[in-house]
């Protein structure tokens, strides 16, 4: 079996890390963490950085998923700070066709997410599947995005995100039976389950589940997944993506 890769999320609005809590974006409200004592991107991340070595971040650009203009500068202050760090950056419609490294250097990649799709622009998809990370963004098991798109995975690219937003900042628990209907289903791709961890042993039963990573945020800052943090996060932070 192999290892579970844990990767920390940083949600990003009008500047600051934002506490993502069931999709409800209009609400979300500055990160209160005891990794740093504001929620300013550089320090919350250097604060993950300081209770392990994480080699991979998720970025969501909330206010380029709202359809306002990406916050270019603060990625590229993260890209300069942390240049042993890989990014996985979502900014929504503009990320579309966006090459890797086009704004935080060359150890980032694009994730496209569902919910900026539409059925003509999965073409676009194709041709930039060997680049890019591909989001499928659920809300109560429906896909926001086109449906059609689920029944087409030759269009994926090999990494894929289960983005369950309903279940994402709750402590809900991760949605198992899903993840593992993927992982089964479809075992050419690597699946990254996102949404609801609550404690070391839903990342465990995500492991025997045969997914290879997990996205987590709310878990984390509240020390719920120490254990697993020690036993999956490797010493080293300079593998390949």
């Amino acid at each position: 079996m192999a290892r579970l890769d844990i990767i920390p999320v940083v949600d990003l609005m009008a500047g600051q890390v934002v506490h993502a809590r069931h999709g409800d974006r209009q609400n979300y409200k500055p990160l209160e963490t005891p990794y740093s004592p504001v929620a300013e991107p550089v320090a919350v991340v250097q604060g993950m950085l300081s209770v392990a070595n994480f080699k991979t971040f998720y970025v969501a650009d909330l206010d380029a998923l709202m359809g306002k203009e990406p916050q270019r500068q603060l990625l590229e202050r993260l890209a300069v700070s942390f240049p042993e760090q890989i990014f996985w950056i979502d900014l929504g419609m503009h990320g579309v066709g966006m090459r890797p490294g086009h704004i935080m250097g060359k150890r980032s990649r694009p994730v496209i997410g569902s919910e900026s799709l539409t059925e003509h622009m999965l073409g676009r998809l194709v041709k930039a599947r060997s680049d890019c990370i591909l989001s499928l963004d659920f809300q109560d098991r429906i896909l926001r995005g086109p449906e059609k798109l689920l029944a087409q995975p030759e269009c994926w690219p090999q990494k894929v995100i289960l983005m369950n937003l309903k279940r994402v900042g709750g402590l809900d628990g991760p949605d198992f039976q899903q993840a593992a209907h993927f992982v089964r289903t479809y075992p050419d791709h690597e699946f990254i389950a996102a949404g609801g961890v609550r404690h070391d042993g839903d990342l465990e039963a995500l492991e025997r589940i045969g997914v290879s990573a997990v996205l987590v945020a709310t878990a984390l800052h509240a020390g719920n997944i120490s254990g697993a943090v020690r036993r999956l996060v490797p010493e080293s932070c300079n593998g390949a993506y």
